[in-house]
């Protein structure tokens, strides 16, 4: 069984060849060949298709012109316009013949469509194919996606291979640009070179790129070669520390000798000094200030509770998270290997299992050893001789010796009243009126009122509460103010303060309590200043007990017992009306008041042997007397320390003559005149002196 077919046309191709355009024309069947030379001829009768109209034709017709519609869409070697003519084709047998002529599908099957006469079965076979065809075309077209997917994968990370390539030779090309520009030691850039190699021959996924590309950052950004020039003007500097600070004369003729070295000597390595002080006397800022002078960058490192000694030298590079120490950073900050180093509260470091910061910072504070300084992450020396380190604390007890050894102290004491109220009205009143939002015209502070506060609102050896209430009094009036209630100008006085500040919060101990036999004066030193502290004895009969209140330490208690000893032993010198059995009779009892607070030191033991005499021999002591110092057995008054800030305390309290140890002369002769203004020092060397002095 065939198709009879017309030769429409013969081409004869340039290769040699014939290519015959035939145009099939009817199904036939051969019935029997006639001859088969020259040719091939048969007897042949023609086969109609049988066609039965039904809904089941309709319905495999329309499945096949959609399943060959998909089949055109994905197949690329059917045309486009094989879709619009199969669309276009009502009749199902031309339908079916079109459809299986198009595809490439097996010959055996194209013939057995061919033979089938019944159009229905006919298309139903069609289907079956057609359903084949698709699924073969999807599930090739998937297999297409994959490959295609894998193909743009590797060609995707072929490029960003390629660009990371790029990238990576860019940023070495600009980290070797910085290693050149960086002005590096020997030591430094021989590290450095190291490294970059290192890096350049590493792949950016590596652990150690990030590593190795973070520490050849840092050394590139630290000021191994960057200075700042020293402003040399020493009336310059002067001016520039009386401007910012009142008083201090001892710190500013310190810095100006510097200056003067480095003018003689440009070479000398800075100095290492500890401001050590109450607070708010003005430590931190004078750091500031003398940074202006010299015309150096500052850098403040606060090292209060710090307990690692990783922040000191930093962290070996084998640790996750490893970087410079707090030293390195701040030099790295500042830009400049000479800057002023404020390192704040170095009197609070702490140590536990991480390491002795105060000990690491021996090297960095050292002028023997800071030229090579070792960081811990750089591994390399850096020089810190330049640096110019200024400590500050408020006391120097837990400062280790050998710390305290390699810093030049320097003891800032409280503020008197007077030197109080300049500093207010040259810096914390503008500073006050600017930052509560007010104008110079809009409010002013009297003498009298700036008193008030220091003496009614405050109790301190610095000026920051004073500026707390200078600041409160300012908030109050930018608040009236802001509602209307004020017009004009507001001026401060002594009573317009107290109206505005409140209940007084201080009381003048002055004299009042001196008027009964058997209470004395004395000085004591705090972290936070001078304070002036009552000795009160009394005696009461009993069997000769000794009892000693008002929470006192060990020191004081000795210091209690050795008084009683002297006084019992002199009681006939010093004039005492007394029994034989006076103290084998009676208890006697000494009492610090203020128990709430912890008292400590040997030097109010002058204090006590006063008390006790006066108690002894019923004379009052001196209601403008005050003081200080160590007792011994013998009578002797030994030496003690704070007396500049105790001679404050009793120049607060109205004090008139301080009582001190001879061998405390030099620390005297040490306390400026204006701050001495006012008081007589007594020197005592013996407990008669003290005796004669305040009785």
């Amino acid at each position: 069984m065939g198709v009879a077919g017309i030769v429409a046309r013969m081409l004869k191709v340039p290769d040699g060849t014939i290519r015959i355009l035939v145009q099939g024309t009817e199904r036939i069947r051969i019935a029997d060949f006639v001859a088969e030379e020259p040719y091939l001829v048969a007897r042949v009768e023609q086969l109609a298709d049988v066609v039965e109209p039904s809904p089941e034709l309709e319905a495999l017709t329309h499945n096949v012109q959609r399943t060959f519609t998909e089949i055109i869409e994905q197949i690329p070697y059917l045309p486009e316009e094989l879709q619009l003519a199969v669309a276009n084709l009502d009749e199902s047998s031309a339908l079916s013949h079109l459809i299986a002529g198009a595809l490439r599908i097996s010959t055996e099957e194209k013939q057995e469509l061919l033979e089938q006469v019944d159009v229905a079965k006919r298309l139903r076979r069609l289907s079956e194919i057609l359903a084949r065809e698709l699924e073969v075309v999807q599930l090739g077209s998937k297999i297409q996606s994959q490959v295609q997917s894998e193909i743009d994968k590797g060609q995707r990370e072929y490029y960003l291979r390629e660009q990371l390539k790029a990238i990576q030779q860019e940023l070495g090309d600009e980290l070797r640009e910085r290693i050149e520009a960086a002005n590096l030691p020997e030591d430094a850039r021989k590290q450095a070179d190291r490294e970059l190699g290192r890096l350049e021959r590493l792949p950016p996924a590596a652990a150690e790129y990030g590593v190795i590309r973070t520490y050849l950052e840092w050394l590139v950004e630290l000021p191994w070669g960057v200075t700042t020039d020293d402003d040399l003007d020493i009336p310059h500097a002067r001016e520039v520390l009386d401007a910012d600070h009142y008083d201090l004369e001892r710190v500013k003729d310190r810095i100006l000798e510097y200056l003067a070295v480095r003018t003689l000597n440009p070479e000398s390595p800075g100095p290492i000094l500890c401001f050590v002080g109450p607070p708010g006397v003005g430590k931190t800022s004078l750091g500031r200030s003398i940074a202006k002078a010299l015309g150096r960058e500052f850098e403040r490192i606060s090292v209060g509770g710090v307990r690692d000694e990783s922040e000191i030298r930093g962290h070996r590079r084998t640790y996750i998270g490893a970087m410079p120490g707090t030293i390195i950073r701040a030099l790295r900050d500042a830009g400049t290997r000479n800057p002023v180093f404020m390192i704040d509260e170095i009197d609070k470091m702490g140590a536990d299992f991480r390491g002795d910061p105060a000990s690491a910072m021996l090297e960095v504070l050292d002028p023997a050893q800071n030229d090579s300084f070792r960081d811990h992450y750089l591994d390399l020396e850096f020089d810190l001789s330049d640096v110019m380190f200024i400590a500050t604390a408020n006391t120097l007890d837990p400062v280790p010796p050998a710390l305290q050894d390699r810093m030049e102290v320097i003891q800032l004491a409280g503020y008197t009243v007077d030197e109080k109220l300049h500093i207010a009205k040259r810096y914390l009143v503008p500073r006050q009126i600017s930052q509560n939002g007010l104008q110079r015209g809009q409010i002013s502070f009297a003498d009298p009122a700036i008193k008030a506060i220091i003496d009614e609102y405050t109790r301190e050896a610095g000026v920051r509460n004073l500026e707390r209430g200078i600041g409160s009094i300012c908030r109050k009036i930018a608040r009236q103010i802001a509602e209307g209630e004020l017009k004009g100008k507001a001026t401060i006085s002594a009573k317009r303060a107290r109206q505005l500040l409140g209940k007084r919060r201080f009381f003048a101990e002055q004299r009042r309590r001196t008027k009964d036999p058997g209470v004395a004066t004395g000085l004591a030193w705090t972290p936070v200043g001078g304070e002036v502290l009552f000795v009160e004895a009394t005696a009461a009969p009993g069997d000769g007990k000794l009892t000693i209140t008002g929470q006192l330490g060990e020191v004081m208690k000795e210091s209690a017992q050795a008084a009683l000893s002297w006084v019992r032993g002199h009681v006939r010198e010093l004039g005492a009306d007394l029994p034989e059995d006076w103290f084998a009779t009676n208890d006697i009892h000494i009492h610090v008041p203020a128990g709430a607070v912890p008292k400590d030191g040997p030097s109010a033991g002058v204090a006590m042997a006063v008390a006790l005499a006066s108690l002894v021999t019923r004379k009052p002591v001196s209601s403008d007397v005050a003081m200080t110092g160590e007792i011994t057995l013998t009578g002797q008054v030994l030496p003690i320390g704070g007396l500049k800030e105790k001679a404050l305390a009793a120049q607060r309290a109205g004090i008139k003559r301080v009582i001190v140890p001879a061998r405390n002369e030099g620390d005297v002769a040490e306390i400026p005149q204006h701050q001495r203004e006012g008081l007589e020092f007594i020197r005592c060397e013996t407990i008669e002196d003290a005796l004669a002095a305040a009785l």
